[in-house]
């Protein structure tokens, strides 16, 4: 009879509060278990939210957590709802004024999908995935921020904050652009969530777990072992390895790759990183993933944080990066142009 009256409150709760996400702690016993006895991650997910990496600057008021009476208003009045809401409602063959440009709107918003609500977490909407510090930011450190400048004058020959890059090859190119690899942390570690390809497949046996993430077709092979297996040869997304504690995946990692670790985006890091990462079933279907970030020599601390990852129907397709990639050609060929022109 207990058992029936807190499912029943619970229900309760959950429709007082309108929440989508309600079925976490009522779904507890429906997840399911692979033939090895441990819990079922594949499937499809999605981390698109408007919940980012660090705390917008407009949300500093309210800290973590968005008060329910505000998140409705704070939801429709977010830039990437206006510019999706508004983008059908422009006029054939004329143009905006440019008045509602400060709201958000936007032509072509057809073609991204970075979500349209804030992530709920444990009952709580999210303005950030940073939860340590408390400031929702990235702790750098002046040795780190100097890094990140020495970083970004490498692609663009400007010591800047400025996320520009130059002209002199594909080299001098950021490596999403050169189809090397997905934009900003995508495939982690630790994982971020962008305006488009916000996908993810988790396929998974006893001895290895594989994320295969829809940005650039990356994938993430992790042994579940207690070795690390490279000290030369440093891949992208580094060298992780997996083990269970309890119902959640730990993933441990270290040495990415010298041109992957560098990110001008978010997440920058040293060899001297070490990030772990936690994935979670906590309901039929969501998936908390959890992250800790550790390296003496971008941040003033260790910084950690939170997402959820909501199962998904839709499969991943193909991404030909390569098969169009013409701004590349036509960057290179323009700047070759100029070059001439200039002499």
């Amino acid at each position: 009879m207990v058992k029936y009256l807190t499912i029943l409150l619970m229900q309760i709760v959950c429709l007082s509060a309108a929440s989508l996400y309600c079925s976490i702690a009522m779904s507890q016993n429906e997840i399911s278990l692979t033939q090895f006895g441990r819990p079922d991650l594949q499937g499809f997910w999605s981390n698109a939210s408007l919940t980012k990496m660090e705390r917008d600057p407009a949300y500093t008021e309210f800290g973590l957590l968005i008060p329910y009476d505000k998140i409705d208003e704070i939801t429709r009045n977010h830039p990437q709802v206006v510019r999706q809401d508004t983008d059908d409602n422009q006029v054939w063959k004329k143009l905006p004024d440019g008045a509602d440009l400060s709201l958000g709107r936007g032509y072509n918003a057809f073609w991204v999908a970075p979500g349209s609500r804030f992530a709920l977490i444990n009952g709580e909407y999210r303005t950030s995935m940073v939860t340590r510090p408390e400031n929702g930011l990235i702790p750098y450190s002046d040795e780190g921020l100097e890094l990140r400048r020495e970083n970004r004058a490498k692609y663009s020959g400007v010591l800047s904050d400025q996320v520009t890059m130059g002209t002199d090859g594909p080299e001098s190119r950021a490596l999403g652009e050169r189809c090397l690899i997905g934009m900003g942390s995508t495939g982690g570690p630790p994982i971020t969530n962008v305006r488009y390809n916000n996908l993810y497949q988790i396929v998974q046996t006893d001895e290895y777990v594989v994320l295969h993430i829809e940005m650039a077709h990356d994938v993430r092979i992790i042994p579940i072992t207690t070795q690390h297996r490279r000290k030369d040869i440093k891949p992208w997304f580094g060298d992780s390895i997996g083990r269970w504690d309890g119902q959640t995946l730990v993933v441990e990692t270290v040495g990415l790759h010298p041109l992957h670790a560098e990110r001008h985006y978010v997440a920058a890091l040293s060899e001297s990183a070490r990030i772990i990462e936690r994935f979670t079933r906590v309901s039929q279907f969501e998936m908390l993933y959890e992250f800790e970030v550790e390296d003496p020599v971008y941040y003033t601390e260790n910084w950690s944080g939170e997402m959820i990852f909501a199962a998904s129907n839709e499969p991943i397709y193909e991404y030909a990066c390569h098969e169009g990639n013409y701004g590349l050609l036509g960057i290179l060929t323009g700047a070759r142009q100029l070059e001439r022109e200039s002499q």
